[in-house]
């Protein structure tokens, strides 16, 4: 990684620009090579330069649909100014960022991932008019373009003003310039909270926490139902994770000669050629490990005998997340036992599956599977009948822990702010994703359970959309069936 000449810019660069540009003058990294800059290459840097401006724009493919969104929004909170911001760089060590990754709420009412954006609904008379404030592209009189840490020739170029509003079809102002807007700003304001601590200071005398959850929890809520660009987005998302499982599977030998951590990286490879990143930290557990339900360690061994549970998604360019778990023999032969319990567990997810279907209580395609599972748990004598008494008391959890599923969308866990009674005591409808992901889990130290299930931990996750006559499996590609795990994993390793 190439050092940096500066963290912003150098004093004699900023010397050389007009008042406002040097009011905060660009200091010298510490240990920088270059003691500064002459006035010579100064002025150099500023002229022999291409017009570079794109003038044959499109407006991104989500455009309607982020407009309508934006629309819903306006007509949930008429006459009040509504602030979305996308979120600011975070440290990872020194001068090293982590990845950014745009706020949910920004990002879909926006469609744009830039970091330090802001979103801004201005109450008019006949609703809002949004605003989008960005940073614009790097000034190239003041040298902040080639001096600054994240001037454009360090992080690569931004758009114009102009090309933003042609993309995201709204209109665009220089973010610099918002906070001391909204200092000024009167009448009653909401913020996303968060994300940009300097919006928030600004608006810090204007705001009120209860006030603001409301349009968090609204936000939050608008996502439940997915239109079309997003069910698209989503098997988009899938149909690449599934290509993601299929290379894990051809490349099980090399994982066995290394660790868990070859799986990871395989699917990661996958992620980033075909998408934006991981959806989440992938599950890579073999053996013992798959009865830790968030294993991202990935450190472990991988042993033939042993079954690997992979739970992984690939997340779109756009941000919507796969989330679909394998629980697979990694020698490709299910032993006696292993079937046993997967088989509970497919049976289970059959269960819970055909629960999904409009109009039904969202809590239903859980009870469905953890029925299933109890039942199985009091016919192995794990746990002592009946099948009503287990449910109540929730004796099954020894084995089962988690939930059997949970929204779907830009966040892997998403619309999490909503209201309970809209989500878990909610009622199904048509456009809504979920997974259903029963698991049962034997802890290698579990003295309740016969030796031989102990270390032995399944779990079977698809994405499952709410469709007007049922349910659609966005990840039916790939084989749950254990008779179809084995071929279909003889088939990938030739």
């Amino acid at each position: 990684m190439a050092e940096e000449l500066t963290p912003a810019a150098f004093d004699s660069a900023a010397d050389a620009a007009g008042p406002d540009e040097s009011e905060e003058p660009i200091k010298q990294r510490k240990n920088g090579l270059y003691p500064g800059v002459s006035d010579e290459l100064a002025e150099n840097m500023k002229s022999g330069w291409a017009d570079t401006e794109l003038r044959d724009l499109q407006p991104i493919p989500q455009a309607a649909e982020t407009a309508a969104r934006r629309a819903a929004l306006s007509a949930r909170f008429p006459g009040e100014r509504l602030v979305i911001p996308a979120g600011n760089l975070k440290t990872r060590s020194n001068d090293t960022e982590y990845a950014f990754r745009a706020s949910v709420e920004y990002a879909y009412l926006t469609g744009n991932q830039t970091e330090d954006g802001v979103l801004v609904l201005e109450p008019t008379a006949e609703g809002h008019e949004a605003t989008i404030y960005l940073l614009p592209r790097s000034d190239r009189e003041n040298g902040e373009f080639w001096l600054d840490g994240q001037g454009e020739l360090w992080v690569g170029r931004r758009h114009s003003l102009t090309e933003a509003g042609t993309l995201y079809g709204i209109p665009a102002s220089d973010v610099r310039e918002l906070a001391g807007a909204l200092r000024e700003a009167t009448g009653p304001v909401r913020v996303v909270r968060g994300y940009d601590t300097g919006i928030e200071a600004a608006l810090t005398d204007k705001v009120t926490a209860e006030r603001d959850e409301e349009l968090r929890v609204f936000l939050s809520e608008a996502r439940l139902i997915k239109d079309e660009f997003e069910i698209g987005e989503l098997q988009k998302a899938v149909d690449s994770t599934v290509r993601g499982f299929e290379d894990v599977v051809k490349v099980l030998d090399k994982a066995e000669a290394t660790s868990e951590r070859y799986i990871e990286g395989t699917f990661f490879l996958r992620a980033r050629v075909e998408g934006n990143d991981v959806g989440y930290g992938t599950i890579a557990a073999a053996g013992p490990h798959a009865c830790t339900l968030h294993w991202v360690r990935n450190d472990g061994p991988v042993r033939s005998g042993d079954l690997l549970l992979l739970d992984a998604g690939v997340e779109t360019h756009t941000y919507y997340t796969a989330d679909v778990t394998r629980t697979l023999p990694v020698n490709g032969r299910f032993d006696a036992i292993q079937r046993k319990i997967y088989d509970a567990v497919y049976e289970a997810q059959e269960a819970g599956i055909a629960a999904v279907k409009p109009g039904a209580k969202y809590r239903d395609f859980h009870d469905a599977a953890q029925r299933v599972l109890a039942e199985k748990l009091v016919e192995w004598g794990l746990v002592e009948g009946p099948v009503e008494r287990v449910l109540e008391l929730g004796l099954q959890r020894r084995w089962t822990l988690h939930g059997t599923g949970h929204m779907l969308g830009m966040d892997v866990h998403d619309c999490a702010a909503a209201r309970v009674e809209a989500y878990v005591d909610g009622v199904l409808e048509p456009g809504m994703c979920l997974t259903v992901e029963p698991g049962l889990y034997f802890q290698a130290d579990d003295l309740t359970v016969p030796e031989e299930y102990r270390g032995i931990g399944v779990r079977i996750e698809d994405d499952i959309l709410v469709t007007e006559d049922g349910n659609r499996n966005l990840s039916a590609a790939l084989p749950r069936k254990s008779d179809e795990v084995e071929e279909w994993m003889a088939s990938l390793k030739g």
